[in-house]
């Protein structure tokens, strides 16, 4: 009989049918417990009164929320403008978790495609030299980059030996060392989802591209892309997201015209003077925003698929 086990005992099917709930139950409340929890309890926390000297009351109120889309004034007895204040740093965050995707994407994919590429007998070379930054703390890692970037560090100094610049570039608490402090945390994010989609890729279809009169660039425009995009997608997600909510890329290598809405939750949960349930509201924000990304990538792959 078909799926039988040797010496007419049961398959391995039937040993394991209705199990999956008990088998799945570990997973469920490990998600339940880390994942779940803290996050209904920042849902709560945004809804609660800050007390004065941190930590908050228990009388539910949307102030909080309030206080991130509208300025009542300094006392809060002002008609209610827009607060552009943090609705700026929320769109300096979308801007610059872009900008990180972007880049990431530009360099992740030829070297996802250089790596995917190699004799099978190098590939896990090549990935060992990818992965080895995550071998660090991504502290350690930032601090190093600044130690990199600063007006004494080893760039400029480079720079400055080779006579391309006379005097050391003021790189620290720009937007571009925010930039170069996301690129270099998640560049692994993007280029290990597009290793594995080119790895399965089926190289005949550009040989028969070729054989179509395709040149390279509609080759790769037609036939490569639409065979690699769920790990592209996959990539992108993973880099924008953590780039996002991102809070020590801004803090160690920007300044106050860089900073980010990961920055901004940070700051409010730290010392007795802490805001939470402003913190918790903008963590909830900046949650239903990802979330909403997230299901509309969801929605349309649906669609794609049938």
């Amino acid at each position: 009989m078909a799926g039988a086990a040797p010496g007419g005992g049961a398959s391995r099917s039937e040993v394991y049918r209705g199990s999956g709930p008990r088998l799945l139950l570990p997973a469920w409340i490990f998600i339940g417990v880390f994942l779940l929890l803290p996050v209904i309890l920042m849902a709560v926390y945004s809804f609660l009164t800050k007390e004065f000297r941190g930590g908050v009351i228990w009388e539910f109120t949307f102030a909080a929320y309030d206080q991130f889309f509208l300025n009542r004034g300094l006392f809060g007895d002002e008609p209610p403008t827009i607060e552009w204040t943090y609705l700026g740093i929320f769109w300096r965050s979308i801007w610059q978790a872009g900008l990180a995707t972007f880049f990431c994407l530009l360099i992740g994919f030829p070297t996802a495609w250089y790596v995917a590429t190699r004799p099978v007998s190098t590939r896990s070379v090549w990935l060992f030299l990818i992965t080895i930054p995550y071998w660090v703390n991504l502290l350690i890692r930032t601090v190093s980059m600044k130690f990199l970037l600063r007006d004494t560090g080893p760039l400029n100094e480079f720079l400055m030996w080779t006579g391309v610049i006379a005097e050391p570039l003021s790189l620290i608490n720009t937007n571009f060392a925010v930039q170069v402090g996301l690129f270099y945390s998640y560049l692994p994010f993007m280029v290990l989802p597009i290793y594995a989609a080119v790895e399965r890729y089926d190289f005949a279809l550009s040989e028969a591209a070729a054989d179509l009169y395709c040149d390279s660039w509609t080759t790769l425009r037609l036939v490569i892309l639409p065979a690699v995009k769920p790990g592209i997608v996959a990539g992108c997600i993973l880099v924008f997201v953590p780039s996002l909510g991102a809070f020590l890329a801004p803090d160690l290598l920007g300044g106050a015209k860089t900073f980010m809405i990961g920055s901004l939750i940070e700051e409010q949960f730290k010392g007795a003077a802490g805001n939470w349930p402003f913190g918790a509201a903008a963590a909830m924000i900046l949650l239903t925003v990802v979330m909403g990304v997230l299901l509309i990538h969801a929605r349309a792959q649906m669609r794609e698929d049938g």
